[in-house]
């Protein structure tokens, strides 16, 4: 079985991932792109799994993340793909992203800093 803090650096990575697809890249162009949206969806959908499986315990000593609204982008992803909004993607990955991955960071000092490597 994998240790939380692994769940933790999965999301660490795919947040990293996403912040490099994005880089340089305009809003038009990402909105016309075929390759990057397939790429950030599959790394929201990496990063709602892993935060499936993280502890009630561990999720609820850091509320500051906003841990259901992720689940949900997920099961929007999954379940609801022809109704994406590629908008909403892109001011996610702008906005939020990079947030979580900062949180994400944080959490990992704080709970394993052993396994900081991000």
């Amino acid at each position: 079985m994998r240790h939380e803090s692994s769940f933790l650096l999965d999301i660490a990575s795919a947040c990293r991932k996403m912040e490099c697809l994005i880089a340089g890249t305009s809003e038009a162009e990402f909105l016309v792109d075929e390759i990057r949206p397939a790429a950030i969806l599959h790394h929201l959908t990496v990063i709602g799994e892993a935060i499936g499986r993280l502890s009630p315990a561990l999720r609820e000593r850091h509320p500051e993340v906003p841990w259901r609204k992720i689940i949900a982008v997920r099961h929007r992803i999954v379940h609801a793909y022809f109704d994406l909004d590629w908008q909403i993607l892109w001011d996610a990955c702008i906005e939020d992203i990079p947030i979580l991955h900062r949180q994400i960071l944080n959490i990992l000092a704080q709970e394993f800093p052993a396994d900081v490597q991000d």
